[in-house]
């Protein structure tokens, strides 16, 4: 053989699994690639989101209504963050939700993800394609390099690949784009800790500290701290399994062999990721999310799913009756989860004792117990106040790589005839089979009139599960074969193919692939909006899919992460009545007790009325207002949209004031009788200046962007110039070039001292978490590179 075929040989031998996964990845993406198909729930936006719904075009049947949230949230935000990026700006803050919100610290917009550079070469919709289908193709690869590494065969590492490619966390979580990034960066990662062990090289340790602000940066903080815990678990696994914990007290040595210098890695990557964090943990405090509340777990009574994901249905087939799906998934593949059990069982090394009390603890968290209610009653933050059941992607992954392992030591086994041990765990799966189709039959744990759905979901899984001990009997058998060792190939290839057309059957089932044109599309009402985009408010029956995609300013808002003083507001208009939690939703009350009033002072210009709507009691009552207040402006076949004319401006100069710092007083005497909030506002700190007539001047917005808003101001005395943008401490303001304070007006809005005469104004959103946490990324950066750069210390 000559040196360029042993070449080719060897090239073709380590290339092939990556093929494989492509391929696998392929024929799961193929409908956006050869079919024109986007992976967005098209058919579910247009059916049921306003204004589209209101159409009675057939806009073709919904395959997925369970992921609401990236039509009315992560889409959007995404969007709006793109939009902003190309304008010159950084993504800061949403003026089209909440009267005004930060749009980067909400997390969830991923604003500082690197990925977003796909909307700079594509369209957004190809962009948005690309990014969702990109996670499990990055996943399956990350994980085979991982397993890889840890000596697992390269079939073995497809067992692992195909497995975590197409888990259940990263398949119902993939239309978002945003958590399964948070966590697909978790095997490369240590991927890089056991190159760095295993040759010591600082390269390793350089590109692991970028996996933090990858991971961090994707828009989902909750499973990024899972991803980080895991991270430092490993690390913490990998001194002991080495046996240089001991050196971690010895700087010298641990610097140069191991120790300190993975950990400062791991601070400068954590000090990377600042830029999101700082902002989104003072946005967090300053919003009801601070205040703990418990979540609920996964119930035992649900762990079937583990084998049969849609035991109790599926959203996707309008059947599922119990539990949440998309919350609890915790699907790795019936033989893949076999596998684990199995490397459990047979492979009994510090590596599998670790992936196994790591994996069953994170379960243990996840699931409903005691334990795991004693974490939760700590109020621990993030923990105490989110899904916790989402740690259950942690259990997914130990497990994932557990099979792997235990398909070796299967092969293992097969080859060295080890019987028992094999009979005893097909024995011990057949069981559970058995105990399930009894359960079914009886009726033990499934309603009657569900077991027709349990049975014909199960099916499946017991076919996957009977094919695959078939196989595995069918190469005990063939063990004293001449061609054996072929036999035992094959053996091993079957079981990655069955591995692969299960985990497909399953990401196929859930993802959708709807039409191109039905992404936002465009209809006469949509066109509309054009005429009343800007800075003055709207109001209509419809969420952040119009509102934020349309930029229409709204008075409401849907994110987890806003103003508890604006939610309390709100409250207060609808019943007079200061809430003390919220969850993430702020609907403006139509026909609240101050509804009238506050649509003055909010600014709310334009109303957006759905004509089969009529006088529903869930729409606002503009006919029951002044016959001249609201003028019809554009009407087509399904909606109106009618002008405010007793609106207050966006901006507007008062002199007359109140100092009042209860909160419950400021809100009685801002909505009271003897109030005129035009003329007057109440502050929480005293201004000193002189309070002198009503007509004090005018004001002219210049410019309003999400950032920056410019103002020129005639003012015929001093006074305060109002604007109801939400106030945030971020914001500042300069006058002719000079900065000036903002203080807060009106409980939850925004006012400046104004000197007699013609002013330029200039208000800028630039919090300072965002610019420590910038200097902090710079800093971790530097000094990562120092690291690389400096010479190593000698242990001699």
């Amino acid at each position: 053989m000559s040196n360029l075929q042993l070449k080719t040989k060897n090239f073709v031998s380590r290339v092939w699994p990556i093929l494989f996964i492509i391929g696998v990845w392929f024929v799961f993406a193929h409908p956006y690639f050869l079919q024109g198909k986007v992976p967005f729930a098209s058919t579910y936006q247009v059916n049921h989101f306003a204004p589209w719904s209101a159409y009675e075009q057939f806009w073709g049947p919904v395959k997925n209504g369970a992921m609401p949230d990236v039509i009315t949230q992560i889409y959007p935000w995404r969007h709006l963050a793109v939009e902003i990026w190309k304008s010159g700006q950084i993504p800061l803050w949403n003026p089209y939700s909440f009267s005004g919100n930060p749009l980067l610290a909400n997390y969830q917009s991923a604003t500082l993800s690197p990925f977003n550079l796909l909307f700079f070469i594509f369209p957004f919709v190809e962009g948005w394609s690309i990014l969702v289908l990109f996670q499990p193709l990055l996943a399956g690869i990350f994980m085979y390099l991982f397993v890889r590494a840890i000596g697992v065969s390269k079939l073995g590492s497809l067992i692992s690949s195909i497995a975590f490619m197409f888990c259940g966390f990263i398949t119902v979580w993939m239309g978002y784009a945003t958590l399964g990034y948070a966590i697909l960066f978790l095997p490369l990662s240590l991927f890089y800790i056991e190159k760095y062990f295993q040759t010591q090289k600082r390269i390793f340790l350089l590109l692991l500290s970028f996996m933090f602000p990858l991971s961090f940066f994707s828009g989902h903080f909750q499973i990024s701290l899972y991803f980080l815990i895991a991270v430092l678990a490993y690390i913490v696994y990998k001194f002991v399994a080495t046996k240089n914990i001991r050196n971690t007290f010895l700087p010298r040595e641990a610097l140069a062999k191991w120790g300190y210098l993975i950990l400062f890695y791991t601070l400068f990557g954590l000090l990377m990721t600042m830029p999101q964090i700082l902002p989104s943990m003072e946005l967090y405090f300053e919003s009801f999310r601070s205040s703990f509340f418990q979540t609920g777990f996964i119930p035992l009574q649900y762990l079937p799913t583990f084998l049969a994901p849609d035991f109790f249905g599926n959203p996707v087939t309008r059947n599922t009756w119990f539990g949440h799906y998309a919350e609890w998934n915790a699907f790795i593949g019936v033989l893949p989860l076999m596998l684990a059990i199995y490397s459990i069982l047979r492979k009994k090394n510090h590596q599998v004792f670790f992936l196994f009390f790591f994996g069953i603890f994170t379960l243990i968290l996840a699931t409903n117990n005691f334990f795991s209610n004693f974490i939760l009653d700590l109020n621990i933050p993030v923990f105490s106040n989110s899904s916790i059941n989402r740690i259950i992607v942690l259990y997914s992954f130990s497990f994932v790589v557990l099979a792997g392992l235990g398909f070796d030591q299967l092969l293992l086994d097969i080859k060295n005839r080890k019987k028992g041990a094999i009979v005893f765990w097909t024995g011990f799966f057949a069981i559970i089979f058995i105990a399930l189709w009894v359960g079914v039959g009886f009726k033990i744990f499934v309603p009657s009139d569900k077991t027709i759905v349990a049975r014909q979901n199960l099916i499946l899984p017991t076919l996957l599960f009977l094919g695959s001990t078939i196989a595995i009997i069918w190469g005990l058998l063939t063990r004293k074969h001449k061609y054996s060792k072929l036999f035992l190939s094959s053996v091993g290839v079957f079981l990655v193919l069955i591995t692969s057309f299960d985990m497909l059957r399953f990401a196929i089932k859930w993802n959708p692939f709807d039409p191109k044109d039905l992404v936002f599309p465009d209809t006469e009402t949509t066109k509309a909006f054009s005429k009343i985009s800007g800075f003055n408010r709207v109001l209509g029956n419809f969420g952040g899919e119009a509102a934020v995609y349309y930029k229409l300013p709204s008075v409401e808002g849907y994110d987890a992460l806003y103003s508890k003083r604006y939610g309390q507001l709100i409250g207060f208009i609808e019943k007079e009545n200061i809430i003390d939690s919220s969850w993430s939703v702020v609907n403006f009350p139509k026909k609240g007790t101050h509804t009238a009033k506050a649509i003055k002072l909010l600014d709310v210009k334009y109303i957006v009325h759905k004509l089969l709507d009529n006088k529903a009691p869930w729409t606002f009552p503009f006919w029951t207002y002044p016959e001249n207040q609201f003028d019809l402006i554009y009407k087509d076949k399904k909606y109106e949209l009618y002008k405010n004319n007793s609106v207050f401006p966006h901006a507007f100069l008062v002199s007359k004031y109140h100092i009042i710092k209860n909160d419950k007083e400021i809100l009685q005497t801002l909505f009271s009788e003897d109030f005129d909030l035009r003329n007057e506002i109440i502050l929480e700190e005293d201004p000193k200046i002189k309070k002198s007539g009503t007509d004090i001047g005018a004001v002219k917005i210049i410019s309003y962007t999400p950032n920056k808003i410019n103002l020129a101001v005639d003012a015929k005395s001093e006074g305060l110039l109002f604007i109801p943008d939400n106030y945030n401490k971020g914001w500042k303001a300069e006058i002719d070039g000079s900065q000036v304070s903002i203080y807060r007006a009106n409980y939850t809005f925004k006012t400046v001292v104004i000197a007699q005469g013609k002013h330029n104004i200039e208000l800028k959103y630039e919090p300072l978490s965002f610019r420590l946490g910038v200097f902090l990324a710079l800093l971790g950066t530097i000094g990562a590179f120092s690291f690389f750069f400096a010479p190593k210390i000698s242990t001699r």
